[in-house]
């Protein structure tokens, strides 16, 4: 079996610390209509789901009008960008994470859940943008996370098989998502836990099991 060639990158939770943002902007957006969700609810159902299936949930739990989808979902996206100066900043570790890996001659490839504008936006704030050969958003796709379009879609774009490919993941939604493209998964707790020294151990952990 062939060794990993490329590592694929979830962006919320592992390169930004991005709950809070996302959290805000979705309450922010929700406020008008009387129906806010508290951040223990946010983190327990809706972590790493994209804006429209977290809407989607809404209304079948909530009651919340399908007809108010489009509308809340672009006010959301506005909230989103309007925060993201205050939150997204370059961060060392990361950066020498990513120049490090891209040095050693791996692939690497940016798969996020969230909306283009969103992904361009951080991966420019953070200052990554430029260590990815792609980067994919839940728009360049047909199913978003935890479905595995996206990560299927990343291998087929590096030409290589899924189980060469290595998956940098935080929440239950992207494990499943990278699990069921059968890429090879690091599980991260938070973007504090992405370091050089993680993914590497698990590299040198897939390449032991690959030779037995």
């Amino acid at each position: 079996m062939a060794k990993i060639k490329a590592i694929f990158f979830d962006m919320d939770g592992v390169l930004i610390d991005a709950r809070d943002l996302h959290f805000e902007a979705l309450n922010a957006a929700l406020a008008p209509f009387g129906m806010p969700i508290s951040r223990d609810a946010h983190l327990a159902t809706f972590d790493g789901l994209s804006t429209r299936q977290k809407l989607v949930i809404l209304s079948e739990t909530l009651g919340l009008p399908a007809g108010l989808h489009d509308l809340i979902h672009d006010l959301k996206q506005k909230h989103t960008q309007s925060k993201i100066s205050t939150h997204c900043r370059p961060v060392f570790h990361h950066r020498y994470m990513l120049s490090r890996l891209k040095r050693e001659g791996f692939r690497l490839a940016l798969c996020s859940n969230s909306v283009r504008d969103s992904v361009n936006e951080m991966t420019r704030s953070a200052s990554i943008g430029d260590f990815f050969e792609f980067t994919l958003s839940n728009e360049d796709i047909v199913n978003p996370k935890p479905s595995p379009d996206i990560y299927i879609e990343a291998a087929r774009r590096m030409g290589l098989a899924p189980h060469e490919c290595l998956a940098i993941e935080d929440n239950a939604n992207g494990i499943a998502s990278a699990n069921s493209a059968g890429v090879e998964v690091l599980v991260v707790a938070d973007p504090n836990d992405a370091t050089y020294e993680r993914i590497a151990e698990r590299l040198k952990l897939v390449e032991r099991e690959m030779v037995r």
